[in-house]
């Protein structure tokens, strides 16, 4: 059971019988919750301590930050609590294993998979590519230029590979790269490495992979249906160069 907003036991579930308030279907009992962090009155700890006695608790706690109410409440009641995790990567329905020991969490049929993806920019425009459907995945979709990070390799050798094979780009100035955003889409969950590299001119040979090119401005971002994660990739990459 996932929520992406946080959430107080007090008040948020009936304890007698773990559903969640104003719902007569969605119970907590037996399964793992995911929620960003706790919220509330310390009264919170003891509604946990109540699902306990009544056997309505979920059997583990998945935060993106733990807060003292919830640390508490699991403490007293013996589940396994474990943040630091971007709950957004999880839906209701996953079949997660947690183990509170080592701090992980594992989804059962959900593949990890690392990329990059590079924007090209010459002066206030940048380069976006339509995927063709010769393609995996996304097509017809708006993206930069991507590919998967092979085993052994780096992130920018990558970049650098990609760019030669798509659009005949070997020559562009790295401007900056970014720390690695993750989304996830289905089953899969995309690490994405981002990179922002500067072009002398916007003359750009692409390969099969795409069917169209377009230099645009960012503002102009919102009339393309993107790859999912790109719009942050475009915002954290420009927020970068320009302080």
């Amino acid at each position: 059971m996932t929520l992406i907003a946080p959430f107080s036991f007090l008040g948020g579930v009936n304890p007698s019988t773990g559903r969640l308030s104003g719902s007569d279907e969605v119970s907590l009992a037996g399964k793992v919750f995911a929620f960003p962090f706790g919220k509330g009155s310390t009264v919170g700890s003891y509604t946990m301590l109540e699902m306990k006695r009544a056997g309505t608790l979920p059997t583990a706690i998945v935060n993106c930050r733990a807060e003292p109410i919830v640390t508490t409440g699991a403490v007293m009641c013996g589940i396994p609590l474990v943040d630091g995790v971007d709950v957004s990567l999880l839906r209701s329905g996953d079949k997660a294993a947690v183990d509170g020991t080592a701090g992980t969490v594992e989804i059962e049929g959900v593949e990890w998979k690392s990329v990059v993806t590079c924007i090209l920019t010459k002066g206030d425009k940048f380069l976006i590519l339509k995927r063709s459907g010769k393609v995996g995945t996304f097509r017809g979709k708006w993206a930069g230029v991507s590919g998967y990070v092979e085993v052994g390799e780096e992130p920018i050798e990558t970049a650098l590979k990609e760019m030669s094979e798509e659009v005949g780009v070997d020559d562009a100035l790295l401007l900056r790269r970014a720390e690695s955003i993750v989304v996830r889409s289905g089953d899969t969950v995309w690490e994405i490495h981002p990179f922002l590299f500067e072009v002398a001119n916007g003359e750009v040979a692409t390969d099969w992979e795409h069917t169209e090119h377009r230099w645009i401005a960012l503002e102009e971002l919102s009339d393309f249906d993107t790859v999912p994660g790109f719009d942050r990739v475009m915002k954290v990459l420009i927020r970068t160069a320009n302080p």
